[in-house]
Formats: structure tokens, sequence, C-alpha cells
């Protein structure tokens, strides 16, 4: 069946017997596809009626959607045009794993981070109202997402206009860890309730028909079943701010959902359609683990094991040496924005449940809350992937830097992640950070100097960045470890024609082309620089002096990083006749593929700076050598 669905206008005409079929097939194919690219697979099979039921209700061809975070939309996508596509998924040149406006006009808005679904289908309501047209808008946000700040000030926003526009609450009770917080507990207290709105409309519609008395009659019972509602449903939260509610209703029943759907289309104020649907549903091993198939490599589909050994982290290895350092220093304590497995801190959790703070996604917040537990004497560690530490750029400028507070902030997934694509690469940290005064900003080359800067940042008492890869180390092993001082830099090995500096992952980089480059003749001089900010510029001074020719190497962009520091420094010297060459990213959102194919497409592999630096910054000056010797030889 799933063979002739090319477009939502393909199933609108099957009967409900024929969806439900439909929708098995659709969860057999996500699940064979992700199974060999890896994506996220718990949250689109937890999707699959809810999809088939929004397409069959709506017309996408004139109504819109937004999908939060966007992880949720593999259905979606399948629905519109591009089932063979995703065989390609998070591929180089393939299907993207979220919703992107230049794959498809059925994807009205990019999206990748949580809790923004609310404000651009608003803002979508009030473009189409101020140009007098008339279409649905929908968003479809998880219970999870709805714990982040932007989502309850735009909820605010909605419930106070009366704009006319629909909410789907999808609650699988899970983000990427299980939910908490007040809000999670106001949402389990309105699951236990049945529906009881659908009657409400119909009754309401035939009691206002009666001539003079219906409409007092509606206002006098509205008063009676608010207060009935209020003992009923404690905090009806939703239609105090301004919504009608709608729901609970089982998420995985295409009847009960394109029923009520169909209801909400009849109403003209705000809409809120509370759906109940469970992570990796159809799947047994995902419905069990789904916090594990949130987002998962390839895997064995009979056993649900990975296809790829899981090594050694980098977040692995911050969880062991946090724990080890809070079982010393009873001041350290772990907040996570329900980032708790991914960041390496669930052993924390257990160890010290007293220490451990999980806010929910709530970036801000985790920030400010640091700034607060630092400001009394608590030593907090926030370990945040770098592309959501984006979210709370302004908390880590006024609430901690401002006030030189000693948190310690961990940024996960920093640099180039890869399959993820533009929304999760973490290529700006190191730009947006270095501009904040305060901050002192390291970049470990291995596990074990990831360590020592942990140990060096709990006794700094100041404001620490530490940034750090997704994955393991480089099989570039470093003889040499020198202890961490505050702003200095290590030579790991010494040279006179050219100074390689680099900073953490790429630091296995730099040494691999210095013993390329010493195979033609050239002595590099290899500079782990540790520190972004402050720079050890008498250590950088002296070799650049030295050599006269400078390459910097960063995982990140080419703008205000370490290539940008390095400018800066030799302009500030008035160092003369330099010759600088910096290889980063450039000043774009960089696309998804594999990490090792974005660096060969941007210039970043180890062969392109070999040949290049060989080719332009040294060979010219090498022949000019050798024709200078042969001169002096022929007199």
């Amino acid at each position: 069946m799933l063979e002739n669905i090319n477009a939502p206008e393909d199933f609108k005409k099957l009967n409900i017997l024929e969806e439900q079929k439909l929708a098995e097939e659709i969860r057999k194919y996500i699940l064979e596809v992700v199974s060999k690219n890896g994506g996220h697979l718990a949250s689109n099979l937890g999707v699959v009626e809810l999809t088939l039921a929004l397409h069959n209700i709506f017309d996408f061809k004139k109504d819109k959607i937004v999908w939060d975070v966007g992880h949720q939309t593999y259905v979606h996508k399948i629905l519109t045009g591009r089932r063979e596509s995703l065989k390609t998924l998070r591929k180089l040149n393939g299907i993207a794993g979220f919703p992107k406006t230049n794959e498809s006009t059925y994807d009205f808005f990019n999206t990748g981070h949580s809790s923004t679904s609310i404000s651009a289908t608003l803002g979508m309501a009030r473009a189409r109202d101020l140009k007098g047209e008339d279409y649905s808008v929908l968003a479809v946000i998880g219970d999870g997402a709805l714990t982040g700040g932007m989502a309850l000030e735009a909820l605010n926003d909605v419930g106070y206009s009366k704009t006319k526009m629909t909410i789907i609450l999808n609650d699988n009770e899970m983000s990427i860890s299980p939910n908490i917080g007040g809000l999670n507990m106001l949402l389990s207290k309105l699951r236990t309730k049945k529906m009881y709105t659908r009657s409400n409309v119909i009754m309401k519609n035939r009691i206002n028909k009666i001539p003079a008395i219906g409409k007092p009659i509606v206002k006098m019972v509205q008063v009676i079943k608010r207060s009935i509602k209020q003992l009923i449903i404690p905090k009806m939260f939703f239609e105090d701010i301004g919504f009608t509610y709608l729901g609970p209703v089982d998420g995985h029943n295409l009847e009960e959902l394109q029923s009520i759907l169909t209801l909400s289309k009849q109403i003209d104020n705000p809409v809120l359609i509370h759906v109940l649907t469970k992570k990796g549903k159809g799947y047994e091993i995902a419905e069990k683990n789904p916090d594990k198939f949130h987002a998962t490599g390839p895997f064995d589909i009979e056993t649900g094991k990975s296809k790829k050994e899981k090594s050694k982290d980098y977040s692995k290895v911050f969880g062991d040496k946090l724990l080890e350092l809070a079982k010393k220093n009873k001041k350290i304590v772990a907040i996570t924005a329900s980032m708790k497995d991914g960041t390496g801190l669930t052993e924390f959790s257990k160890e010290f449940p007293n220490r451990f703070f999980d806010i929910g996604i709530a970036e801000q917040h985790a920030l400010g809350l640091a700034g607060g537990m630092a400001i009394d004497g608590m030593i907090p560690v926030v370990p945040i992937y770098s592309s959501f530490y984006q979210r709370a750029y302004d908390q880590v400028i006024h609430d901690i830097a401002l006030q030189n507070l000693p948190v310690i902030m961990c940024v996960d997934r920093a640099g180039i992640v890869g399959a993820d694509g533009e929304t999760h690469q973490g290529i700006l940290d190191m730009s947006f950070f270095r501009l904040v005064p305060n901050l002192t900003i390291l970049a470990p080359k291995d596990f074990q100097e990831l360590e020592d800067m942990l140990e060096f940042a709990v006794d700094l008492k100041k404001p620490v960045i530490i940034r750090y890869p997704r994955g393991g180390e480089s099989k570039e092993t470093f003889k040499k470890h020198e202890k961490i001082e505050e702003g200095k830099a290590e030579i790991l090995e010494e040279g006179k024609d050219i100074s390689i500096l680099t900073i953490g992952k790429t630091v296995a980089k730099g040494t691999k082309i210095a013993k390329k480059l010493k195979n033609m003749n050239i002595e590099a001089e290899v500079i782990n620089v540790r520190f972004l900010k402050p720079l050890d510029v008498k250590t950088l001074k002296k070799s650049i002096e030295k050599t006269k020719k400078v390459v910097t190497i960063e995982d990140g962009t080419v703008i205000n990083g370490l290539g940008t520091s390095i400018k800066e420094l030799i302009i500030d010297n008035n160092i003369k006749d330099i010759e600088i060459k910096a290889y980063g990213y450039p000043d774009k959102f960089i696309q998804h593929g594999s990490v090792e194919e974005l660096e060969k497409i941007y210039h970043l592999d180890d062969d392109y700076i070999v040949q290049d630096i060989q080719k332009n910054m040294v060979k010219e000056n090498m022949d000019k050598e050798d024709n200078e010797k042969g001169e002096i030889k022929s007199k």
C-alpha cells in the first residue's frame, strides 16, 4: 500500500482499516531505514497515526504546519512525496532529518531546536489575518518542549491574542530523558480525565439557536461547567490562559484523532489538542528503551543492538571525572537541561541525587540557576550541547560573566557533529563566547587533558568554558601532557619553517600534518594553544617571529575563533612580514553529512592542508633558498 502513496491525496480516499494497514507499513519502513542509516526512531514511530490524521483532515497545500524540534517528521516526509528519498536520510546530499523549506513545499519552517513552533505558527497566523487570507495554522509540540521558556512565552501571547490557530500537544511523557517539573505534573492530571469537549461544542451550538433564551442558558451553563471543571481537573491551565482545550485523545486511534481534529476546525479561538502517544510505538525494543532510541546509529532490528561498538567518548570521560571530583568537593553540583544521559551525568545523578538538578528543556534557566548557586558558594557544572548553549547566551553574559561567578560551562558536541546538520553543528561557540569579558575558554586535545582541565576549572574560581567534541579521541597519542596553567599553551613539536597553532580536537590533526610535512623536509612547530582566552601571547609570539609562517586549525568557524585571535595578536604586537592561513569552517551554515565528508568539502582534511602548505607557504621560499645555495656554490 505504501508504494502507492506519493502525495497526501493518495491516502485521503482510504477507509479506516486501510489507514491502519498503511500505518503499520510506515512503521516498518521507518524501522528499516533508520536501522541502516541511524536517526531519530522512537519519536517518529510515536507519531504515525497523528501525522496520518493531520494530513487527512487538513490540506497542507494551503494550510500550514510547524513541527517543534522537527526530528519527528519522517512520516510527514513519506506522505509528502519523499518516500524513496528517505533512504538517503542524513547522508551527504540526501534528505535531512529535520524539516527544510528548501526540500519541500510541505515544509513551512525550518526547525531543529525545541520550543520554537508556537511562536512561528502565531507569526504565520497573524500574517494570514493581516493579509485577509483563510487557512489553518498548526503547531505540533511535545510535552518536553513545552517546558522551554520560549514555548510558555508564546502560549501566553496566543491565549491573550485569541488568534485562531491550533496547537497539537504530543504528550509521550518523554523528551530525550523522562520529563520533569510542574507542567509535567499538570499534564499527568489531565491525562487521567475523559474527553469532555465534543459534547460541549455540540450542545452549545444547538442551545444557541433557541430564540431569546438560548444564549443566556449557554452563559449560565458555562459558569456552572467551569466551576465543576475546576474541581474535576485541577488547574485548568490552558483554558485559563485563553485556549479551548480538547482531549486527552488516544494518539494511536485514527478515528478519534480525525474526529477531534475535525471538531477543532469549527472553533474560532486558539485550540490546544492534547494527544497521548507512545514513543517507539510498534517496535517493542524502542518502546521499552525510548531514551536509547531517541537518536540512534545503525542497529540490528532483531536485537536492537548497535552495529557499531560503542567506545569511550568525551561525555563519558567528563561524567566520570566530575563524579570523582564531586566525591572530594561537596560544593560541586551538576545541572542538566534534560540531557542527563547524553552529557554523561547518569552516574552522578545516582551517586549525588541532592546535588543533581534536571531542569527540563530550559537552557536559559539552567544558567540563571547556576549563577544563583555560584554566588552562594557552590561550584555549578553545566554540560550542554554547543548548539543549545546558543539559547542561553544572555544568561552567560548577564548572570555569570558580568558577576565573574565560578560556573563551569562544559560545551559538549562542539565542532562538526555530522548527520543532524545545520541546526546541530557546534561551530559557533568559540566565536560568540570569545566576545564575552571574564570568560576563560579552553579545549582539550584528548581525554586526559579534559580531566586535567576540569580539575583546573574547579580550582580557578572564575567562569570557565570547556569545549569538547562528540565521540571519542583521535588515534593520535600524545606523549606530552604539561600541567594546565592559566593562559599557558603547550609546545608539542619544535620547528623552524612553519608554526601550526591548533586547539582542542584539531591538535591531533596538527601533529599528523607536521609528521607528513617532515617527510617533505619541512620542520613544523606544533603548539597546542589550549586557551582561546586568555591567549599565551608570549609563547605564540615567539614561535611566529621565529618561523614567519603561521597556520591555524580549528573545529569551528574561522570568524572570531582561533584564526582571528592569532591575526589580532600579530597586528597588536606589530609583527612584520608574516604569512598566515586559517583553516576552519566558512561563514555559512554547514549541511549534514559525515564528519569526514564535511572536512573534505571544507578543506580541513589532513591531505589538503599538507598540500596547501607545501604549495603556497613553504615551497616558494624553499626554492628560493635552493637557488641562493646554488649561486654560492658556483661562485
